[in-house]
């Protein structure tokens, strides 16, 4: 007889540990199954080791998901000061960045050894180097789980196997499978938080000018985000790229402002006043990079670029500075999933209950973390999700 458990979570990343945690809590037998070798491979690299594993400032307005109403219920049960908490009493130390990210001191281990410390003091079990070979359900309505380990049963599956970002890390897309084998409803999958690639003489631009970085509004139809704009061999980057990145819709154009809050075409016409012998690339070059302006120069005013501004009409000032105020880009396309922080998309949030996670199709079958149509911004959001989806359905099963 294959061993039976109260609940098999397939993924031990954030949201499956976290699931985990929860139903052993309450005295579930529960058994994770992980296909790797370790446990929360996707925390330890988060926030470049740092793991920004929440922010202060959590509303359900920072998510993405195609029911906006669906992720409040699991977010007001269990918020970010939730975890903070639990963050202390582990004596783990960490810090605030800007936009209220929260981030270790010292490395993310910190965080996954958090999970893994409860986990085992509530008796759940971590399974590694397992991979899922079949899913399926018994006439009992148990769930039959056929692994390379061996044959599971389950009262109840959880489905915490994550999207398809990173594939290096091994990433499948056997949580999307799972719910189309049970009928439910996958939203078109992109990758997401993830930056933008360009072609032609724009790629060769951005790569002269690779490493600067930048604060600049990017906006895409009425969204638009404050951030560090970094210009890359590929593209652009930064963390307002991967922000809007959530937005974009491929084959469009994004509208940056390389000088946000500041009205170029009246600096450079105050400064014609003020400085009359002054060239354009002087007065901007107080503002932005060096090179950048010289990049910029050849863009949009070589016929002027050793002019004094004395000689240079307003109305030629004027358009410069609506360029760099309302640069138009369409880029090429992105990254892909190679480099992309999240999968946008997923299982439809309109098939599950927002307050267990569980399947209203499907008793016993629930899905947590990004596999689910939810989609954080950059800054601790995603994690906010994987702990709050995690602990709603490990209060449920």
């Amino acid at each position: 007889m294959p061993e039976h458990f109260d609940a098999l979570v397939l993924g031990a990343g954030a949201a499956g540990l976290m699931t985990a945690w929860h139903a052993g809590r309450r005295g579930k037998r529960v058994r994770v199954l992980e296909k790797s070798n370790k446990a929360g491979r996707k925390i330890l690299m988060s926030g470049g080791g740092r793991c920004n594993f929440t922010n202060l400032y959590v509303t359900d307005n920072d998510f993405l998901c195609s029911n906006p109403h669906f992720v409040k219920s699991a977010l007001s049960r269990y918020t970010a000061w939730d975890f903070i908490g639990k963050v202390m009493e582990h004596g783990v130390p960490y810090h605030e960045r800007k936009h209220g990210q929260l981030f270790c001191d010292n490395k993310a281990k910190d965080i996954l050894n958090l999970l893994l410390d409860e986990c085992a003091n509530v008796g759940a079990e971590i399974v590694t180097r397992c991979e899922i070979q079949k899913v399926s359900v018994m006439d009992n309505g148990h769930y039959q789980v056929v692994t390379s380990l061996g044959e599971m049963t389950a009262t109840s599956l959880v489905v915490a196997t994550g999207g398809l970002s990173i594939p290096s890390m091994g990433t499948t897309p056997l949580g999307y499978e799972i719910a189309g084998q049970f009928g439910m409803q996958v939203l078109p999958l992109r990758a997401s938080l993830v930056p933008y690639t360009f072609d032609g003489n724009l790629k060769a631009m951005f790569s002269r000018l690779s490493g600067n970085a930048i604060d600049a509004d990017i906006r895409f139809g009425d969204t638009v985000f404050n951030e560090a704009l970094l210009f890359t061999h590929r593209g652009l980057s930064g963390p307002v790229v991967l922000q809007i990145s959530n937005y974009w819709i491929p084959g469009q154009a994004i509208l940056v402002d390389l000088l946000p809050g500041v009205s170029v075409s009246d600096l450079l016409i105050n400064a014609k006043q003020e400085s009359p012998k002054s060239l354009i690339r002087t007065v901007l070059s107080q503002h932005l990079p060096k090179n950048l302006v010289l990049e910029l120069e050849t863009l949009w005013w070589e016929s002027v670029k050793d002019t004094p501004l004395a000689d240079c009409a307003n109305a030629k000032l004027t358009d410069i500075g609506s360029h760099i105020n309302h640069w138009q880009l369409v880029p090429a396309g992105t990254e892909g999933y190679k480099t992309a922080e999240v999968t946008l998309g997923g299982v439809h949030t309109d098939g599950l209950s927002s307050k267990t996670m569980e399947s209203v199709t499907q008793p016993g079958l629930y899905f947590v973390g990004e596999v689910v149509d939810v989609t954080g911004h950059l800054g601790g959001f995603n994690f906010q999700w994987a702990w709050s989806s995690g602990f709603a359905c490990g209060e449920a099963i």
